[in-house]
């Protein structure tokens, strides 16, 4: 069986793909399994085991042969894998559409991580219980909003994010001058109700009216919208910042050249364009045609990639021990 993209090179006929369950799962089947499979003949399993973190851990833990071949992971998780030598660097060469993704996101990615979508914090509010939008970061300060948000722990890359883009907002930088983000995480914790990790719980307490506001990746609050739920989401005006996904190999993977042709697959155009119009996230592509409701709401243009403050994730992650120490100490000390 030939390879997609690169003749002569056999591959095998079954392909195991780690990801998430859920709503995610539904889609990428019907999306880009389905269709993969039937055009190519290779047979895929799909394993929807574990968070992006949970299954680089297992991929430590084996020393690369965590037992699939392409894992969905976030390009913290590919700028580590890629450094502790645990995944595949791609090739352009052999995964042709590389080529045709944004080279500023692609970069924050790594050599070893396929951007397959991008989402972004978006703060999400209850349109019942506010009446106007709100415009800002600085709008989860509200006094209307006492007790009335959740933030996430630590633990979630989104309250780094956060805490950086509230450092910004109040004149400091993302990594190095980071103490007004700290000062204003801590006056967000006594505004609140407490930390979550999960995004499954976090969204529980903005579906049931406990919360009526709160940071949240824009693609599941999308999904929310589109199940009727009174919720509505902003890019406020200081800005945000990207969760860039990634699709990456293990250097154990059995079946390495189906992993390649099936990531090449993911990336192509009419692939991205299903799965942005589908799972309603963005594209590192920006040569997608998808209608226009759901390009106002995505990033899918130069424009919107240049809106964006992109992480420096190898920094960020040299921070995050000090970071993690003084977050218990300062923030979460602050919560009710």
């Amino acid at each position: 069986m030939a390879f997609v993209g690169a003749p002569g090179l056999a591959v095998a006929e079954s392909l195991v793909v780690n990801s998430y369950g859920g709503p995610y799962e539904a889609i990428i089947e019907e999306r880009i399994i389905e269709p993969f499979e039937e055009k190519t003949g290779i047979d895929v399993v799909y394993d929807a085991v574990g968070s992006a973190s949970q299954d680089y851990a297992k991929i430590k833990a084996t020393q690369g042969q965590p037992g699939f071949d392409v894992v969905v992971m976030t390009a913290s998780q590919s700028l580590q894998g890629c450094k502790d030598g645990l995944l595949e660097k791609l090739d352009a060469a052999v995964i042709s559409n590389l080529g045709k993704l944004g080279p500023s996101l692609a970069a924050v990615a790594g050599p070893c991580g396929a951007v397959h979508e991008v989402q972004y914090m978006s703060l999400l509010y209850r349109t019942d219980k506010l009446p106007s939008p709100p415009t800002s970061w600085s709008s989860l300060l509200a006094p209307e909003l006492k007790g009335k948000i959740i933030l996430p722990t630590f633990q979630n890359i989104m309250a780094v994010f956060l805490m950086e883009i509230m450092s910004v907002a109040r004149g400091g930088d993302m990594i190095d001058h980071i103490d007004p983000g700290f000062d204003a995480m801590a006056e967000l914790a006594r505004q609140s109700i407490g930390f979550e990790q999960s995004s499954a719980i976090l969204e529980s307490y903005i579906k049931d009216g406990t919360v009526w506001a709160m940071p949240f990746w824009n693609g599941r609050a999308q999904l929310l919208v589109d199940l009727g739920v009174p919720v509505d989401y902003v890019r406020p005006k200081e800005g945000t910042i990207p969760l860039i996904a990634t699709l990456n190999v293990p250097v154990g993977a059995r079946n390495k050249q189906a992993a390649m042709a099936f990531i090449d697959f993911f990336l192509e155009k009419s692939s991205q364009e299903a799965w942005v119009t589908s799972y309603k996230v963005g594209s590192a592509r920006t040569d997608i045609d998808i209608p226009d409701n759901v390009r106002k709401r995505q990033i899918t243009t130069e424009a919107d990639l240049k809106s964006l403050k992109l992480p420096n994730l190898s920094h960020v992650a040299e921070k995050l021990s000090e970071w993690g120490e003084r977050w218990e100490r300062d923030v979460v000390s602050q919560a009710n």
